[in-house]
């Protein structure tokens, strides 16, 4: 109960900042603009559409649930402030646990308001192609496939986002905002090229394959959560053979990334 009341004034500190409108305006933004340019993709628009929006949305909320952990706990640690909610009868456990929880209901928030607003998009984006072309007729059944298509994309995004968020805040207990930002987004970006790397090394230097096989085993495997594959075939991703189980690894990485983070700011100084 402690834990979810830091939650709630937690996720109310995310959402009200101005950093979650800037980030949801300009997500927007990007998300409109991108329904009238063309891709000259040949028929092929709506594809480019979803998985760019799908990464949109990734992204923003990505840098949202980054800043929110960086002032949430390390802001609050720097500026003693934690010392005062920690006189309180709440131990530091609760208190780790309840920051990750509201950022990830703000993050939460914030998928939930601009995937409604993607969704749309995709609706008229689809509309809008079939209406440019000759010979396309509208179908509503159709329009709603497109729709279907996003939201295990949506859900796998937003698991993706988790796993970083419970790193960042791990990150926060220690380090300032600066260098939460840097190692963050490198493990954002190594996560997604480690299979590459893993490929690329076979049978070459035994240093550099031993390096991508380290970073294998120590980072999150975040091409695991990209639907773009999906999205170019133009298949469904199936929810209980595919999201299930990466929920299930979103929820095992974060909880031992939450854990380090109990270990790291078991024994700060606060003072």
């Amino acid at each position: 109960m402690k834990a979810y009341t830091i939650a709630l004034a937690t996720a109310k500190e995310a959402i009200r900042r101005p950093a979650f409108f800037v980030l949801g305006f300009l997500a927007v933004a990007l998300l409109a603009y991108s329904i009238i340019v063309p891709y000259f993709t040949f028929g092929e628009d709506i594809k480019v559409y979803k998985d760019t929006g799908l990464t949109t949305i990734s992204a923003f909320a990505l840098i949202l649930a980054l800043l929110t952990s960086s002032s949430a706990v390390a802001d609050e640690i720097e500026g003693k402030t934690a010392i005062t909610l920690l006189s309180k009868p709440i131990n530091r456990r609760q208190f780790i646990f309840g920051k990750f929880l509201g950022i990830e209901m703000g993050v939460l928030a914030f998928f939930g308001v601009i995937g409604v607003l993607f969704a749309m998009g995709v609706w008229y984006k689809y509309g809008y192609d079939v209406r440019e072309s000759t010979s396309g007729v509208l179908d509503i059944i159709q329009r709603r496939k497109q729709i279907e298509q996003i939201l295990p994309g949506l859900a796998l995004g937003f698991c993706e986002v988790t796993v970083l968020t419970a790193i960042s805040v791990a990150i926060s207990t220690r380090m300032p905002m600066l260098v939460n930002l840097i190692v963050c987004l490198s493990i954002f970006f190594l996560g997604h090229l480690t299979p590459i790397l893993v490929q690329g090394t076979k049978g070459k230097n035994e240093l550099i394959s031993f390096m991508a096989q380290l970073f294998k085993w120590a980072l999150p495997s975040l091409e695991f959560f990209n639907a773009g594959p999906s999205i170019a075939t133009g298949s469904l991703i199936p929810w209980i053979q595919y999201v299930l189980p990466a929920a299930l690894y979103c929820v095992m990485y974060s909880g031992a990334a939450i854990l380090l983070a109990f270990l790291l700011f078991e024994d700060r100084d606060l003072a």
